[in-house]
């Protein structure tokens, strides 16, 4: 009897130390494709970017994605970059509902 006990409550335990894992562990988290490491100093043409991503791990950082896909990071602090992200905002279409 106490060996079925003991196995009642071990597997009570599993199931919820998997529900835990499952919802909140760092593994179960997407991890991003790309990361910055380094920023770009250069200011480029707005008119390439059609899309961006912000980051603040490892570096506090925009990376813009152009036309053909190539992705360069840069600081979000710069006057360009913020105009750039307006920019692509406003382009974008509207999201439906």
């Amino acid at each position: 009897m106490k060996l079925h006990a003991a196995a009642i409550l071990l597997l009570f335990w599993l199931g919820v130390f998997t529900v835990h894992a499952d919802k909140g562990s760092a593994s179960s988290q997407p991890m991003r494709k790309f990361s910055c490491v380094k920023l770009s100093t250069k200011q480029w043409n707005i008119r390439n970017f059609v899309n961006y991503e912000k980051q603040q791990v490892p570096i506090d950082a925009i990376m813009f994605i152009t036309a053909g896909g190539i992705r360069i990071c840069v600081s979000p602090n710069q006057k360009w970059v913020q105009a750039a992200i307006k920019r692509i905002d406003e382009n974008r279409p509207a999201k439906r509902k």
